[in-house]
């Protein structure tokens, strides 16, 4: 019976294996091998928090067959004694775009921007392939596997680095001993996405992230609406976005900005994104958490800047140098705020450099643990293979690393990495360890020697006192080789010292001398290898530890043991940031000048109440016990500044890639960082209307922002402020300036054709929807539901009096047409912006009764601004137009008060009057005049209280207000300048000691900001 059971075990065992080998033998015999590897007496991190003591991991075919404390080995079994040694599950990269070739960049063109997509069957934009697959263009890499493999990886997701919608990606080990066929464990294991065009096209839209955001949603919608079997044409890139959507769901944002933006589509669809991000998380780290996405985190931190140079140090800018203080802080500051994470290689130019890195964000505050958990079981469960990777459990894949201790002390050494059962020797771990310090004596003399680094490439240095001398060593085969060290002329010097090392720790043997004689020497170790505490391992300045937002700094004096010195984060994080956002006040002006802008005109000595965040009272003699008093005496108290046509916050303005960019919109790319907000803060602005650019007709969707300096994006809306888009006319629109002659229009008289064929289709489509939805539910099964298009869904709102335009107009002849256009519509313009030529047709305004929102006094700065004059804004304003000043500037914008006194200067207005043109009429053009504008009980408490008469040019903004809480003060605006420059000079300190240290540095870059106008065009 035990003979006929053996009989059977064999057959059934042969079975399995050819099961599975169904390839021909045509180059020799070949025996399967089924034995098992049984490494015993090891410390075994099955997971990162599941451990076994003197443990016993048995392998079979590539798999874990067992571990646990008391494992049975069977008699065909090769045993390996780890005792002393460490077993942990190797690493895993999710982010890699290992063995897939990027693309080469598309050339060619000339003048002309290339408008429609290149392929025939998919998506109408070639930044869109869902459709790509990196497996069809993968080809192992043995060397980069190799670094991997030394690095500690074992597994990698790898795909197509290129493209807006860049298709599924392949999960591979890193095994160079067997083919793919056994190397790639999933062919589709997740689909990859991006806000980056592709390289190999050169179709120009989009040209923005605005335009990458909306190009990405109107796919989403495109594929629900045809995967419901609407469309009469197929389209493989849509049928690739239907397959792939239970996929896990990566894109690479690259910074926490984006990451914020990539939620924000993701939670439009229900979907949950893991972000790629870009190591600045920790800077708004309670947005980042409110996501509840999962992150990639590159662990690629900045060198120090070299300032050697002060004129090259005051390049850099403060929120550069607190990044570079701050980053190393990132993936402790994730794990602390409970943001699940998974590291990567990616961005590090060599991945030689992820293993410092990485021992320098553990002293910046990152647990261990969580570490070992980013690197193994997170990655794993992200892409849904814990049962297959990630861990040593039963049956998964026999990837592991075997260490000589805990695998993020900087004393262990990583002897072997084994990928899918194959054993790649790191580190021979029957060598012995010799590195430390030691004190070498030979010819009567005693130098010191330390030895050091990875023992397959130890470094030596050797020193005589304080002189270092010149020196090579090798260490192979238990064989010691210490090369050329010249000694002073006075002594004799050796060529070579030789040691077999042995058990002891000090070292000994012979020596050639340069006179060619033989002497005897030896090493006595003083102390054994020691952590590197000069900081070098991160190879660009201070470690530390971060507790998060807003967390204090470390001790001063960041060297050796000592904590790093941080500087504090702030609200946003760079200069003039808060510590801790300020709050609202209950606050009491007495004896101020108040204009009003109401009935009561310019009101002297007057009080205003505010509470909750509201004007509560105006007039005399107020008081309230629970309001702050300000003595406002000899100075002036107003509504807060208004710019209606503006171009700061924002990470971009135009999207040029086509002729109506109404899909797009500037509340996707708010910038609450930008320095021009506390710009025009210091100037007393308090709302901005953030237009999209001219570089076609119709533009995109605005936003209307209340400067709360320290909020994030979502925090600066308008709360319930109406919708506006820009719209603009002459040359730029047509492209006389920007050199591309394929887009339509070419013409004034083609702008007007693109304007009059969009409002044609928007209506079309709105009466197709219509159609549709008055269907009963029976016959809507059957019929087709029109496409969803973001587009002609904005054209819809402005038909429907939902969206109101603002205009960049300069021509009398444009403004007429686009005013004719709308009536044929049945709709109004409700702005024309710049209008320069306004007074010219300010009494067809007044009949359309649309508002103009002009420059002060600029003229003769493009050959349509030729008719201007700076009596423009005040015989608009005397025909009856609604006429403010903007800026369309990020300096003028803050000098806004000065600017309404010109249209006392140039039309004899008064004060009053001439004041409202950057206050209470811009809130008017934007139909906010309800609450702001002007000092009216019941209004926001938008303030400005000024040292001087408002628009004098000595007048500076002393306090300014939003809704009762003081943005800017001049006081401390005065102290901040003072706090800046100390803390400038901490950075730069320790930015010249990183250098003196030895320790990597980059040289300074400016970070440009630019600032918009309506006529930037930016590429992507």
């Amino acid at each position: 019976m035990k003979q006929k059971l053996l009989v059977l075990g064999f057959l059934l065992s042969c079975l399995t294996v050819f099961s599975q080998d169904y390839f021909p033998k045509n180059d020799g015999v070949k025996t399967t091998n089924n034995n098992y590897t049984a490494f015993t007496n090891a410390k075994i991190y099955v997971t990162p928090t599941q451990i076994i003591e003197n443990g016993t991991l048995l392998i079979q075919n590539g798999k874990v067959v067992n571990a646990g404390a008391s494992v049975s080995i069977p008699q065909n079994a090769t045993v390996v004694n780890l005792e002393g040694k460490q077993i942990y599950p190797s690493f895993i990269d999710i982010y890699s775009g290992f063995g897939i070739a990027k693309p080469k960049r598309a050339s060619g063109g000339g003048r002309s921007a290339q408008y429609n997509g290149s392929r025939e069957g998919y998506y109408w934009n070639d930044h869109i392939m869902p459709e790509a697959h990196g497996v069809s263009s993968f080809k192992f890499d043995s060397k980069k596997a190799g670094e991997l493999v030394k690095a500690g990886f074992g597994a990698v997701n790898t795909h197509l680095e290129d493209g807006i919608m860049r298709g599924t990606s392949m999960l591979v080990t890193l095994n160079d001993k067997d083919g793919d066929e056994t190397r790639i464990l999933d062919q589709d294991a997740a689909n990859h996405l991006s806000f980056r065009k592709s390289v190999a096209s050169r179709q120009s839209y989009p040209t923005s992230i605005m335009g990458g955001m909306a190009l990405i949603r109107q796919v989403y919608h495109d594929s629900k609406w045809y995967a419901n079997g609407n469309s009469d044409t197929k389209d493989r890139s849509l049928e690739a976005v239907a397959k792939n959507k239970n996929l896990p769901q990566i894109i690479d944002a690259g910074s926490a900005a984006n990451a914020l933006r990539a939620d924000k589509i993701a939670n439009e669809f229900g979907m949950n994104f893991i972000i790629k991000g870009g190591g600045d998380e920790y800077a708004d780290i309670a947005a980042i958490k409110r996501t509840n996405a999962s992150f990639i985190v590159p662990i690629k931190f900045p060198a120090a800047y070299d300032v050697s140079d002060p004129y090259a140090a005051s390049m850099v800018e403060l929120s550069q140098m607190k990044h570079w203080n701050h980053a190393p802080t990132n993936p402790g500051v994730l794990a602390k705020n409970g943001v699940q994470f998974a590291l990567t290689t990616a961005d590090l130019k060599s991945t030689k450099d992820f293993k410092s890195n990485l021992m320098k964000a553990i002293k910046h505050g990152l647990d261990e643990t969580k570490a070992l958990e980013a690197l193994t079981t997170v990655p794993a469960r992200l892409l849904g293979k814990s049962n297959m990777i990630g861990s040593l459990n039963k049956g998964s894949i026999a990837n592991f690393l075997i260490t000589s201790g805990d695998i993020f002390n900087k004393k262990t050494t990583l002897h072997e990495n084994w990928v899918q059962g194959n054993k790649n020797v790191i580190n021979n771990m029957n060598v012995k360890d010799i590195r430390g310090d030691y004190d070498l004596k030979i010819v009567g003399n005693t130098y010191s020697l330390k030895l050091s680094g990875e023992l397959s490439k130890l470094k030596s240095e050797v020193k005589k006192d304080t002189v270092k001398m010149a020196s090579k060593v090798t260490y192979k085969d238990g064989w010691l080789n210490l090369f050329y060290i010249p000694f002073d002329e006075k002594e004799e010097r050796f060529v070579r010292l030789t040691a077999a090392i042995g058990d002891s720790d000090n070292l000994s043997g012979n020596g050639t001398l340069a006179s060619g004689s033989l002497t005897n020497w030896s090493a006595t170790k003083t102390a054994d290898k020691e952590d590197d505490k000069s900081g070098k391992d991160g190879k660009d300045g201070v470690d530390g530890k971060n507790g998060g937002k807003g967390g204090k700094g470390g001790k001063a004096g960041s060297t050796a043991d000592k904590d790093p010195v941080l500087m504090p984060l702030t609200y946003p994080n760079n200069a003039f940031g808060f510590k801790t956002n300020p709050k609202a006040e209950n606050l009491l002006f007495k004896n101020a000048t108040v204009w009003t802008n109401e009935a009561e005109g310019i009101m002297e000595s007057a009080d205003v109440l505010v509470k909750n965040g509201r004007i509560a009272q105006v007039g005399k003699d107020l008081s309230d016990p629970s309001a702050k008093v300000i003595d406002a005496t000899g100075k002036h108290l107003t509504s807060g500044v208004i710019d209606e046509h503006s171009h700061i916050a924002a990470a971009s303005i135009n999207e040029a890639g086509h002729n109506n960019s109404a899909e797009v919109t500037i509340e996707d790319v708010i910038e609450a960082n930008d320095i021009g907000i506390y710009r025009n803060l210091s100037g007393g602005v308090t709302t901005i209307q953030i237009l999209h650019g001219s570089a076609n007709p119709i533009g995109g969707r605005s936003a209307i922002l209340k400067l709360k300096w320290g909020e994030d994006a979502d925090g600066l809306l308008f709360k319930g402020a109406p919708k506006y888009i820009k719209f603009a006319l002459g040359e730029n629109v047509k492209q006389s300036n920007w050199n591309s002659f394929s887009r339509f229009p070419q013409t004034r008289m083609g702008v007007e054709q693109v304007f009059v064929d969009n409002f044609t289709r928007a209506r079309e489509y709105e009466a197709k929807w219509k159609a549709y939805n008055g269907l009963s539910k029976k016959a809507k099964a059957r019929a087709k539901a029109p496409r969803y298009d973001i587009e002609m869904e904005t054209m819809v709102e402005i038909l429907n009096k939902e969206r109101f335009i603002s205009c960049h107009s300069y021509v009398q002849s444009e403004i007429n047409m686009l005013m004719k256009v709308a009536e044929q519509f049945d709709f109004k313009i409700q702005t024309f912006t710049h209008i320069l030529e306004g007074y010219k047709v300010a009494d067809k305004m007044k009949e359309h009764g649309v508002g103009g929102s002009t420059f002060s006094d600029w003229w003769a700065y493009k050959y349509e601004v030729n008719d201007a004059i700076p009596y423009n804004g005040a015989i608009m304003h005397s025909a009856g137009v609604v006429t403010a000043f903007n800026s369309d500037d990020a300096e003028m914008s803050r000098r806004l008060n000065q600017e309404a006194a010109k249209a006392i200067k140039y039309g004899g207005l008064s004060e009053e009057e001439a004041w409202k043109f950057v206050t209470l009429n811009p809130a008017k053009l934007l139909q906010i005049d309800d609450k702001v504008g002007s000092i009216k009980v019941g209004k926001h408490a938008d303030l400005v209280l000024w040292s001087d008469h408002p628009m004098s040019i000595y007048a500076k903004a002393e306090k300014t207000i939003i809704e009762g809480v003081t943005y800017f003060d001049s006081a401390r605006d005065e102290q901040l300048n003072k706090d800046i420059l100390k803390e400038r000079n901490m950075l730069i300190n320790m930015m010249l000691k990183a250098k003196n240290s030895g320790m990597k540095t980059q040289p300074p870059k400016k970070k440009v900001k630019e600032d918009f106008h309506c006529d930037t065009v930016e590429q992507f």
